[in-house]
């Protein structure tokens, strides 16, 4: 009786055709990446948008929204929430709107964008409660400002 064998030449014969096409393709490639890398700004620095909330925590753990200090600590973020809380209710009151320029029919949303500044040396906790303080006062979207981390 015959035992069957697998017949392994086409097989064999698809693998060489496979590693040629490779062979040819792999020069073809680009070899390099090209990125444009940003540059740092020249222009006046204290200059920001009129509507930009910026939050900024001191090596200490002190809380100031901008320039306005004393609004609390990292561990104790209550009057800060209060201050942004109040922000965005005048706000509201004012029809501060985020787009100026409506394409839906839906209700324009108020300004609620703050942007969270801290140094390097503060622990992660401490950006994290801050984080949770600001969404909690209703800011959307929270970011982080990464310029002039001293």
């Amino acid at each position: 009786m015959n035992r069957p064998e697998i017949n392994v030449t086409p097989l064999i014969d698809v693998l060489l055709v496979l590693l040629i096409i490779f062979m040819i393709i792999t020069p073809i490639r680009p070899t390099q990446v090209e990125a444009k890398a940003p540059r740092e700004q020249v222009a006046d620095k204290s200059i920001q948008a009129p509507l930009a909330l910026v939050v900024s925590v001191d090596t200490a753990g002190g809380l100031s929204l901008n320039g306005e200090k004393g609004l609390g600590s990292t561990a104790a973020p209550d009057q800060l929430i209060r201050r942004l809380t109040e922000i965005f209710v005048e706000r509201e009151g004012n029809k501060t709107f985020a787009r100026t320029t409506q394409t839906t029919d839906a209700a324009p949303e108020i300004e609620k964008t703050v942007f969270i500044k801290a140094p390097r040396a503060l622990d992660y906790g401490s950006v994290a409660r801050v984080v949770d303080a600001v969404k909690s006062s209703g800011a959307n979207p929270v970011g982080l400002q990464l310029d002039g981390l001293d």
